[in-house]
């Protein structure tokens, strides 16, 4: 039998999904996830699912992760069907770079064999600067992929250090030049803000270097310590000061002047791009409630209201498709409240907002307050619709569930 968690229901050992998730699909595009859980390292500050060699051991490979991941986009096929072609892909991980171009190839064709991808589909991949080259990057750029994602996190050596970053501050800087060359349409740079002892003039300086590299997209987040993580031990032993919250404002008032002033305009509160084309659509597709199937040990998908999430452990992972059964570890099937819950909370964080005729009348009275209090943008409520100003983006979280209720 499938196993489950506390808060989901079995998974049927074939993947098949209920009637609902087919209803309206349609109206809705399909994305695909791929994820890679492989690390040369583990960053001090992450708790994704990942591994690295020697915590894997002999359990599982690269090999055995590819034939699983393989036989996943087969299952995705006999559940979903035929007559859907695909929008966007995206790989990330872990370190996708690390497992080289054959792989990922070998999965978006068959991908594209058994769904089609669209003629304009966007397929990224995330990569780290240290196993990243000329080389990866124009194999990747034949096989079809036409966006690099790029973890930079800071220029500053200090504060890779205390993010347990390996790569060398300009090694990034060299990938997006690398990958222009290559014939990549859409490059970002990620950067983290708020790392203890970080100062004003180390983050001036990596949002200065991240303009001045050409990029059309950069995503910006502040330091999140997640349970687990050794992160999170040195803050609970002292070793390391918690975050300050008016710093972390600060910061983003400081990337979001800086960003907008070079031409890169937000579109998301933590995402901005310098053209509508630069927008990262995969993401897009997750914030406004379309179809995804994630590939992969622990990957979650979402098909017309149904979520599952597979089982995270790369052997089990692999056991589980050899043996001819879904991966997936528990689901859950949201109901009306529950998906209009969602889609405030995610379509709150576009630069578009939300109707607020998908309001109820005590959503529609707090979006009134949260534009009185300058949170909200008042002409655009005029208009029927919720977006946050400035200052809103800085409260999204509080706003978008003021406006759920």
């Amino acid at each position: 039998m499938p196993s489950t968690l506390p808060d989901g229901d079995p998974v049927p050992p074939d993947g098949s999904l209920p009637d609902q998730a087919r209803q309206g699909a349609a109206d809705r595009t399909l994305s695909f996830y791929v994820h890679v859980p492989f690390c040369a390292t583990r960053c001090g500050y992450c708790d994704f699912n990942t591994y690295t060699a020697g915590e894997l051991g002999s359990a599982a490979s690269p090999q055995s992760w590819l034939d699983a991941a393989l036989a996943e986009v087969e299952l995705a096929a006999r559940v979903l069907g035929r007559g859907r072609t695909v929008s966007t892909v995206f790989v990330g991980g872990g370190t996708p770079s690390l497992v080289g171009a054959e792989p990922l190839t070998r999965i978006l064709t068959a991908i594209d064999e058994r769904f089609g991808l669209a003629d304009d589909a966007e397929v990224s991949t995330e990569a780290n600067p240290e196993s990243t080259d000329p080389a990866l990057l124009g194999a990747l750029r034949a096989a079809g992929f036409t966006r690099l994602s790029l973890g930079l996190q800071s220029t500053s050596r200090r504060v890779l250090t205390v993010l347990d970053r390996t790569h060398t501050p300009g090694r990034a800087l060299d990938v997006v030049r690398w990958a222009g060359q290559e014939g990549f349409e859409h490059v970002n740079l990620d950067l983290i803000y708020g790392t203890p002892g970080e100062t004003d003039a180390e983050f001036t300086d990596s949002l200065a270097a991240v303009i001045a590299s050409g990029v059309d997209h950069v995503s910006a987040y502040s330091l999140i310590v997640e349970p687990g993580t050794r992160l999170a031990r040195q803050f609970d032993r002292g070793v390391l000061p918690m975050p300050d919250e008016d710093v972390l404002a600060d910061r983003y008032l400081l990337a979001d002047e800086l960003l907008t002033g070079a031409g890169l305009h937000w579109y998301e509160v933590s995402n901005w791009a310098r053209t509508p084309a630069g927008g990262c659509r995969h993401n897009l597709a997750y914030w406004t409630g379309q179809d995804w199937w994630g590939i992969g040990p622990g990957a979650h998908s979402h098909v017309g209201g149904v979520r599952w999430w597979n089982v995270k452990h790369p052997a089990a992972y692999a056991q589980r498709l050899a043996e001819g059964r879904s991966p997936g570890q528990a689901r859950e099937v949201l109901g009306p409240d529950d998906r209009r819950l969602e889609d405030v909370l995610l379509r709150l964080r576009l630069r578009d907002g939300l109707a607020l005729s998908g309001l109820s009348e005590q959503g529609r009275r707090h979006a009134r307050i949260a534009a009185a209090d300058g949170s909200l943008d008042g002409a655009a409520l005029d208009r029927g619709r919720a977006v946050l100003t400035l200052r809103g983006r800085l409260l999204a979280d509080g706003i978008a569930l003021s406006l759920a209720e």
